[in-house]
């Protein structure tokens, strides 16, 4: 397949889960609710997050936004469910160092262990869209957070 090709298939990836959303709703009894938003472009992610046994046992996330944030958010949403908060948080770093381009990322291969998210990498080339692509990533890593404070 041809670059062409291949960037025409991560657009409709992108595409599908941004009008096809995995995982979008409410959770009534999450153990986590964050809402955060993007004042530059206006998304704003709902993430709602169950937590048992140390496991993202549900999430789900509602809000409005560009495809790129809710298709991240879609394609997250998928990647975490049923992990450890462990297994979430290296993600979230993986994720956040793809699009941050940082030199000290860690040597983890964001194909391997993102799945369809690490097709967003190609934001990097918008750096105004990267906020829209890290909204749902940076609502979990919060969620997370404040689940362990309350340890």
């Amino acid at each position: 397949m041809n670059l062409g090709g291949l960037n025409d298939l991560y657009r409709q990836l992108i595409i599908d889960h941004a009008q096809h959303p995995h995982h979008h709703g409410e959770l009534p009894a999450a153990s986590q609710t964050i809402t955060l938003n993007n004042p530059t472009c206006g998304d704003v992610i709902k993430l709602a997050v169950t937590f048992a046994d140390d496991r993202i046992e549900q999430i789900a996330f509602s809000g409005e936004g560009c495809s790129i944030s809710q298709a991240s958010a879609s394609m997250m949403t998928d990647l975490v469910q049923g992990q450890t908060r462990a297994q979430a948080k290296k993600e979230i770093q993986v994720f956040l160092e793809m699009l941050m381009e940082n030199p000290e990322a860690t040597q983890d291969d964001p194909d391997e262990l993102l799945g369809d998210a690490a097709v967003l990498a190609a934001v990097v080339k918008f750096p105004a869209r990267i906020k829209c692509a890290t909204l749902a990533w940076k609502a979990l890593e919060q969620a997370i957070s404040e689940e362990e404070a309350h340890e």
